[in-house]
Parts: structure tokens; C-alpha cells; sequence
């Protein structure tokens, strides 16, 4: 595929305006003394090349998307259609008094309640990581208004990067905990870091090898009686919504990404959302709410709000989108993590002969297959349009492969997977392999034609 500047041609481009602008207001120095440099290149072919650039983005709609701990499921594009109702997608930001858009969030806070059985929810938060930091914020928020000074937080090793990073941010020190042989939170290495100067844990359960923490109420109560908090991260709920929640397991404060477990595209980098909800002690901490006022609804913050954590109130767009889907989905949220969990189970046993898997145990909605030929393999997957699943990933499983199938695949598409999991087990390096580490290293991101 060509580049855009190489098909650039010298009658091609558009005069952008015949207008003559004066620039005296410039200072000399600052202005341009040639020519900017752009492509000459006709409408007709922008649009060409914009569409073969497109058309070579891998897509759910174009193959098997098995990328573990992200949830990459099937987006119904009716979400689609009414997150671009005029009513919505021309709203303006400052409107923050639009009953209808209210009410939506405000429902959508009350779903978001009862899935997580948390008593308040706030949407603001626009990520994943974002809803993190709100929650380790409110965490720091809550023991000073405590008049305690708690500077540890306990990170399983299995846990997200962001969730680290997220508790180093508001200034707490991490404290690693390590996993038992079955994969799961080593309770007597917690116990003996568990002190009075701990503030949390961050925990997602089931947890990033796709196992549910079985001692997760034991973990819930040597916290509590500690006077700790415990953080839930959301990015596996998928798996267990309808069956149990964050709050029957005895956590304080949750995020929920919407753009995962609530079906809004996320590939690309965007957009996303990160609500989050908290018991009933500490609701008084929690970025803007909704809230019912005088037969009206209005945005308002707590009394010991942490305050807003961004402008105007969070990424619209995922909120129509996600109470689009729960709407739809109604109780059959639980058959969605149900078939997600049997998706998973069925590669599982598939592919467990072939591979190595670390940890020979009932999983959840993903698993964690091992290789010494990881990186081939991935590559390989995707000359067979199959999207590579994460790779090297959680850290302590060497050469890690953490596939999700999701709740949408059939079991032919499964088993399309599995045999060609089986061709490619021996792969070998693929002819036109990049050398990922000079890309990093010497990115090349001009072009010198």
C-alpha cells in the first residue's frame, strides 16, 4: 500500500480558500517561509486510502477477537443508533440541566447499583484507570477524614498494571502479594503484610488468570477487622454478573468499565468509562451523582466529595450506549456471563494437551495458556484472521497467552480456533517479523520521501 504522500500528484488538491488572509497580527519570525508540505492529493482518492487503511484494521465484525482481560464482545449497533440520536449525540457539554440526559444517567446509576450491589454510583470517571484513581482517591479521602494516615496498599501479583501505578499515584507504597499454587491470593503471605497502616487491597475477582478467588470473604474479613478498605476492579464482572457482585464478596469500592462488560467499542484507544460505586459509608466521598431533587434531576456532590474528575459529566456517548445494552441484555446479563464462562471452559480443555496450562483448574471467562514460542504464535493467528489473544500477560505465567472468547462466539467459530491453535502450536518465525524492540527503540514516524 502506498503512502499518501506517494500518491500525490501536482494537479491534485484543493485551494482551501481564494480569501487573501492577512497575518500582519504574526510576529515575522513565526511565520511559515515555504511551503506546509501537505500531500496533493483529489478528494475522491483521500477517501480511497483513508477506506484501505480501514479496511486493513482488524475488527470483531471481520474475525475472532480472543483478546484476554479485555472483553472485545460483539457491539449491537443499535447501541450504535441511539447514542447518535440528535437528542444526544448534538447535545451540548455545558447543557447540565437537560432533564432527559439526567434521567438516563440517573436510571443508569440505579442499574449500575443493583449489578454491583453498591449504594451509590458516580459515572464521571472516563476510563477504567480513571475510575481506579477515583477510587484510591476516595480511599485517601476516607481515612483522612478519619484522622488516619495509612500508606500501604496490597496488589496481588496477578493484578492489572494500572492497578499499581493507580495506588502509586495518590501517594501510597504497593506491597505486593503473591499467588498460591492454585493461582489464587496467598492468604498467609496477606496476613503477613497486614498491618494497621494499610489502607486497601486491589483486587478483580475472578482475578487476571481467569480464577475466582475462592477465599475472597476470608480476604474481605482479615480487612475489615484491620479497618481496611477493599478495591474491586471491574474489568472481569462479565464474568459473574447475575450470580454474585462486588458487595455479596465483601468489597467497599468498585469501577465498572462499560466499555467492556456493557458492550460500547472500544478498539483503538477509545472512548471509554469507568463509573464507580461505593457502600453506603462512603457515598459522601464520590465524584457528582445524579440525583432526584423536587421532581427534578440535578448533578451534586457529596459532603465530603473528593470533586469532579473531569469536564462536564464523564463520556456521554458510553453511558447511552451501556444503558442501551443493560435495557436489551434485562436479566440475561447473567446467560452472558454463563455462556462466557462456558466459551472459556470449552477452549480450555480443548487446548490444554497441546499447550501448557499453568494452572489445570475450572476457569472463568478467560484462561491463561504458557509457550516458549508466544510471540510466533501470535503472529501466526493473524495470518488466519484471528485477532492474537494478550500475550505475556499477567506476568507470572512465562510466555503467557490470555485468551477470552467472550460470550458471543459460536462453538464453530470455537472450534475453527482450536484447530488452528493445533496447526500453529510448533510455529516458526514468520518471514516478515518485526523487530518489535528497534520499533520502540528507533521509531521512524516522518516521512523523507
Amino acid at each position: 500500500m502506498k503512502l499518501i504522500f506517494e500518491k500525490t500528484t501536482p494537479a491534485g488538491g484543493i485551494n482551501l480558500t481564494d480569501e487573501v488572509v492577512h497575518v500582519d497580527f504574526i510576529a515575522p519570525q513565526l511565520l511559515r517561509k515555504g511551503e506546509i508540505g501537505l500531500p496533493r492529493v483529489s478528494e475522491l482518492e483521500v477517501m480511497r486510502h483513508y477506506k484501505e487503511l480501514s479496511d486493513r484494521n482488524f475488527c470483531i465484525e471481520k474475525g475472532f477477537y480472543p483478546l484476554g482481560s479485555c472483553t472485545m464482545k460483539y457491539n449491537p449497533k443499535v447501541n450504535e443508533l441511539l447514542a447518535n440520536l440528535d437528542g444526544f449525540a448534538n447535545l451540548h457539554p455545558l447543557s447540565n440541566d437537560c432533564q432527559g440526559a439526567l434521567e438516563l444517567m440517573f436510571n443508569l446509576q440505579g442499574a449500575l447499583e443493583e449489578i454491583t450491589g453498591m449504594a451509590a454510583v458516580s459515572l464521571q470517571p472516563a476510563a477504567g484507570a480513571h475510575g481506579e484513581l477515583t477510587g484510591m482517591m476516595i480511599v485517601k479521602k476516607y481515612f483522612e477524614s478519619r484522622g488516619e494516615t495509612r500508606k500501604k496498599v496490597l496488589i496481588p501479583d496477578s493484578a492489572h498494571g494500572t492497578n499499581p501505578a493507580t495506588a502509586a499515584q495518590c501517594g501510597f507504597e504497593t506491597i505486593c502479594v503473591p499467588s498460591n499454587e492454585k493461582g489464587q491470593v496467598d492468604i498467609d503471605a496477606l496476613k503477613s503484610v497486614l498491618d494497621k497502616d494499610v489502607a486497601a487491597i486491589m483486587m478483580t475477582n475472578p482475578n487476571t488468570l481467569g480464577i475466582f478467588e475462592e477465599n475472597v470473604l476470608e480476604i474481605s474479613k482479615l480487612m475489615h477487622d484491620n479497618g481496611s478498605l477493599l478495591y474491586y476492579d471491574g474489568a472481569n464482572l462479565n464474568a459473574v454478573m447475575g450470580y454474585t457482585n462486588p458487595a455479596l464478596m465483601g468489597f467497599d469500592i468498585v469501577h465498572v468499565n462499560l466499555h467492556k462488560t456493557f458492550a460500547t467499542p472500544h478498539g483503538g484507544g477509545g472512548p471509554g468509562a469507568g463509573p464507580v460505586g461505593v457502600v453506603s459509608r462512603l457515598a459522601e466521598f464520590l465524584p457528582p451523582v445524579v440525583q432526584a431533587e423536587n421532581g427534578k434531576w440535578k448533578i451534586k456532590n457529596g459532603a465530603q466529595s473528593i470533586g469532579s474528575m473531569k469536564g462536564f459529566y464523564g463520556n456521554f456517548g458510553v453511558l447511552v450506549r451501556a444503558y442501551a445494552y443493560i435495557l436489551m441484555m434485562g436479566a440475561n446479563l447473567k446467560t452472558a456471563s454463563a455462556d462466557a464462562v462456558l466459551n472459556a471452559n470449552y477452549l480450555k480443555e480443548k487446548l490444554k494437551g497441546a499447550y501448557l496450562l499453568p494452572y489445570d483448574t475450572k476457569c472463568m471467562h478467560e484462561f491463561v495458556l504458557s509457550s516458549d514460542n508466544t510471540m510466533n504464535i501470535a503472529k501466526s493467528l493473524m495470518k488466519h484472521n484471528i485477532h492474537p489473544p494478550t500475550v505475556f500477560f499477567p506476568l507470572i505465567v512465562p510466555g503467557a497467552m490470555m485468551i477470552e472468547p467472550t460470550e458471543t462466539e459460536t462453538k464453530a467459530r470455537l472450534d475453527e480456533f482450536v484447530q488452528i491453535m493445533l496447526k500453529i502450536k510448533d510455529a516458526s518465525a514468520p518471514e516478515n517479523k518485526i523487530d518489535e524492540v528497534r520499533a520502540v527503540r528507533q521509531p521512524d514516524l516522518r516521512y523523507a520521501g
